[in-house]
């Protein structure tokens, strides 16, 4: 009976170790994250560089893959871009890669959209300007994006992950209806001429590091 008694305290003890070893290395399911991020915009004569900053939340379905969402904001206003005024991005999708002790690798594919504060201008009329009877009214200009590239994650400890993604933040702009002018120089008036511009899609080298909590 003694021998009994000991056999199932040592399985016991044997159970309550096994226990406390799986659960100190089960990853957390949660993780939420301060971002800094930079944007490489386009301009008219070169691109610019926009920073900005944002947070992102990520679900843990196993060691290998991850579905997160993330939100950017870049206060920066930009004159010679192409696409004017502030950017908001808002991204979300999936990270896939391999998960070692102290660090990990992943590849990361985020569609979503970005919105530009002045991205386009309705054109009206100006009769107290004669020389250039017109005005431009700013518009918000939304438009899908995709952030698809790299990530490189470092362990501290379990609660703690920094991060670091590099990437091409893909944007595909519809086809919309704008307007030129055209100067009549027998009458030295300008006349406006609406036309479509057609849909075209742009590469812009997007980087991220930010350091997160685990839960």
């Amino acid at each position: 009976m003694k021998k009994t008694h000991l056999m199932v305290a040592v399985l016991s003890v044997f159970l309550m170790q096994s226990q406390t070893r799986s659960q100190s290395t089960e990853l957390p399911k949660f993780e939420a994250a301060g971002e800094f991020t930079m944007l490489q915009r386009e301009a008219f004569v070169e691109g610019r560089e926009a920073p900005g900053f944002g947070g992102r939340f990520t679900y843990n379905l196993n060691r290998a893959i991850s579905l997160e969402t993330a939100g950017y904001f870049f206060p920066q206003q930009c004159g010679e871009c192409a696409n004017q005024g502030t950017v908001t991005e808002v991204l979300g999708g999936v990270k896939i890669g391999k998960r070692f002790e102290h660090w990990g690798i992943f590849g990361k594919a985020r569609p979503g959209v970005i919105s530009f504060s002045r991205g386009r201008f309705d054109v009206v009329p100006d009769p107290s300007n004669p020389t250039f009877p017109f005005n431009f009214i700013p518009h918000r200009l939304n438009a899908f994006a995709a952030d698809i590239g790299p990530v490189l994650e470092f362990y501290p400890s379990k609660r703690i992950v920094t991060r670091f993604d590099a990437g091409d933040t893909i944007i595909h702009f519809s086809s919309r209806q704008v307007q030129a002018f055209s100067f009549d120089q027998t009458t030295g008036t300008f006349t406006p001429i609406p036309f479509t511009q057609p849909s075209r899609t742009i590469h812009n080298i997007q980087f991220m590091a930010s350091v997160g909590f685990r839960f």
